[in-house]
């Protein structure tokens, strides 16, 4: 007694075609909606009404039983369709009832489209683009809209990121370089409010770690650097010899000179000053005046300027130094006179000359706080020595000061 009509409809129901532009306009009317399920992408459907009114839905859910209404499909294309129920799909996936309107929007600009956008303002604020280096670490999130990424998307790819084995405190430098990423958003009107800026940091174990060396790792060390002059000069000297044997132009030979290279007045500015080496790369003859040298705002990690007192050693290798080189531009030149990049292959091999373990170039400058603080040095002038933006980071020297602790609680006894 079931009409061919009723058959057809039955049919219709359970059809499934990949959706275009052209099939959903030429899905024609029945005695019954009808629905049309996307083979191209799981969820996506249209429904088709007696009235010839077509929609397109989300459907989620165990077998189907949730949907959400996405738009009318005499004003949405197909193609806006499917982008907007990935976008549902993503929400499903990371637990939400993707029932709110702000999941469907597709104004806001994907994750990647606003780096762009972003890295550009940060470059004309920023000296330095380490911090859009962090950013590199959420190529996952990448396709989102930044109008998506909520603190449960952040809390699954942070997760993600402990499993593979980085530390928390890594962890929590990427995560605070999508804050200041998210923030300028704000800022700029694309989002109402900050979607992560209530996710808290992880908790990580403060080591304070603070290497510096004993006088007798200092003392080899210093032989390590004498120990590679020594060599530097043989093999000149013997390359000349084999060059005046051929009837070859002599090279010059550093006989008369206080250092055969860079390395050695690198290492011992470094020791006796507390510059980043950074800031010793960057350092320039104008900067060193009157036995002090000047590191420039442009060139210090906090962006503030501040004068080092060179003691005598320091002002005794810049002096010898300064033979070596012209008297403008680079203290520390590269090859051609620009900026010296690195010294990772030289400074390792005198390391493993000098038995050092556990010691990397950033520790010198532990080395000279240390120093400083254990002569007697008050906190605060090895604070404005090192740059620190406030004493939080130098107070992690203040056990090394002689009996402070002693003299602390003796103070009961008065």
């Amino acid at each position: 007694d079931v009409s061919d009509s009723k058959v057809e409809i039955t049919y219709v129901s359970l059809m499934r075609s990949k959706l275009t532009q052209r099939s959903v306009h030429s899905a024609k009317p029945a005695d019954r909606p009808y629905e049309i399920r996307d083979t191209e992408l799981r969820g996506l459907l249209l429904r088709v009404q007696p009235t010839g009114y077509r929609a397109f839905y989300f459907e989620h859910g165990r077998k189907g039983a949730k949907r959400v209404r996405i738009g009318n499909a005499a004003v949405l294309t197909i193609a806006q369709a499917r982008e907007k129920a990935k976008e549902l799909s993503l929400a499903v996936d990371r637990g939400l009832q993707p029932g709110d309107a702000v999941l469907v929007r597709t104004s806001a600009p994907r994750l990647s489209e606003w780096l762009d956008t972003y890295g550009k303002h940060f470059r004309i604020h920023h000296r330095t683009d380490r911090w859009l280096r962090e950013l590199r670490q959420f190529r996952d999130l990448y396709d989102m809209r930044i109008n998506t990424i909520d603190r449960h998307v952040v809390r699954k790819w942070r997760d993600q990121r402990l499993d593979s084995g980085c530390k928390p405190a890594t962890v929590n430098r990427n995560v605070a370089a999508l804050k200041a990423c998210l923030s300028h958003a704000v800022d700029v009107g694309l989002l109402a409010e900050h979607p992560i800026k209530r996710l808290p940091q992880l908790k990580v174990e403060q080591e304070n770690r603070i290497r510096w060396l004993s006088d007798v790792e200092e003392r080899r060390l210093r032989a390590a650097l004498d120990a590679r002059e020594a060599r530097i000069r043989a093999a000149r000297w013997s390359a000349n010899e084999w060059r005046s044997a051929r009837g070859y132009e002599a090279k010059p030979e550093f006989d008369d000179l206080p250092f055969a290279d860079h390395l050695k007045p690198l290492v011992l500015v470094s020791l006796n000053t507390g510059l980043r080496q950074g800031e010793l790369f960057n350092l320039d003859w104008s900067d060193v005046v009157a036995d002090t040298i000047h590191v420039r705002a442009a060139t210090a990690k906090s962006a503030k300027s501040r004068h080092v007192p060179l003691n005598l050693e320091a002002r005794t290798v810049l002096a010898g130094w300064r033979a070596h080189v012209q008297a403008e531009g680079f203290v520390f030149p590269g090859r051609g006179g620009g900026r010296l990049d690195n010294v990772r292959k030289a400074w390792a091999s005198v390391l493993d000359a000098a038995e050092l373990l556990d010691f990397r170039w950033h520790d010198m400058r532990h080395h000279f706080a240390s120093k400083l603080v254990m002569a007697g040095a008050p906190l605060n002038t090895v604070r404005e020595l090192l740059g620190h933006a406030d004493l939080k980071m130098t107070l992690r020297y203040a056990h090394l000061a002689p009996d402070h602790t002693r003299a602390a609680v003796e103070l009961l006894d008065a």
